[in-house]
Parts: C-alpha cells; structure tokens; sequence
C-alpha cells in the first residue's frame, strides 16, 4: 500500500525549516513525522502529513519546491532485530532500498519503517507475501496519535 510522501527542497539557512512548519500549521496540516538531510548548501525535508495535496498546495504557493513521492510504510516490533528482519527479506529478493527513515509509537510495541524503493510494488508484494503489515496514509497518521 503506498503512501505519499512530500520532499521540500530548501536552502541551509537560519528559520526556513520554521517557515515550512509554519506555512503547513497556517493551512491545518499535521506532520506526522518527517526526516531532514542536508549538504553545505541545500537540504532535503520529506514528511508525510495529514493532507499531501493541501500541503503541496500552500508550500507551493509560499515559494517552495515541491515534489510529491510514493513511498512504503510498514510496521515491525519495536526492539532489537525488528528492522534486521525486514531488511533481510528486502534482500533475499533483490528490493533496493532508495532512501528510509523510521518513526517509533507506543514505546516498546510498533516503530514505523519508511521507506522509498526503487521498485516499490516488488517490495509491496515481498512484504505482503512474508505477512509484514503495510500502512495506507490515514493508519499511519492514527499511528503518530
């Protein structure tokens, strides 16, 4: 089940980060959770929020570059070795794994994984084959509660 995911692009620079989370409050858009990469020049904020197309829309329309991603959510037990065996199905077929970041609920349950593939639907069906719970937008927002 896929989901998607917005990725800002934005320059290093002092409160622009603020000026995104401030545009999405602005237009009643949570963040249920996101992940932040940078280089010396630029960085790269991905986020799945409550409503994609409306945040699209008002970052858009402040100025920011914006793409929308399909991305994969799955759910593992949170505690060691949860991530190890996703990956290790991930590997036995062959899935490369784009880019990923992850998010914790329920402290000691349930952490979700993220992640971007370069065959996502390949990766769905290995999942789905091996019994591993995949998330549609509004499981993983309830999730964040």
């Amino acid at each position: 089940m896929n989901i998607n995911q917005i990725s800002i692009f934005l320059e290093n620079r002092p409160k622009h980060l603020s000026e995104i989370c401030r545009t999405l409050s602005q237009a009643n858009v949570s963040i249920v959770t996101l992940s932040l990469a940078d280089t010396a020049d630029f960085g790269i904020v991905r986020m799945i929020v409550s409503d994609h197309e409306k945040a699209r829309q008002a970052l858009t329309a402040a100025g920011h570059v914006v793409n929308v991603r399909e991305v994969l959510a799955v759910t593992v037990p949170d505690r060691p070795g949860g991530m190890a065996e996703i990956m290790e199905l991930l590997d036995s077929a062959g899935v490369n794994i784009e880019y990923s970041y992850a998010f914790a609920f329920h402290h000691g349950e349930k952490a979700v994984l993220v992640f971007r593939f370069d065959d996502n639907a390949k990766a769905a069906k290995v999942l789905e084959a091996a019994g591993v719970l995949t998330l549609n937008e509004r499981q993983i927002e309830e999730s964040a509660k």
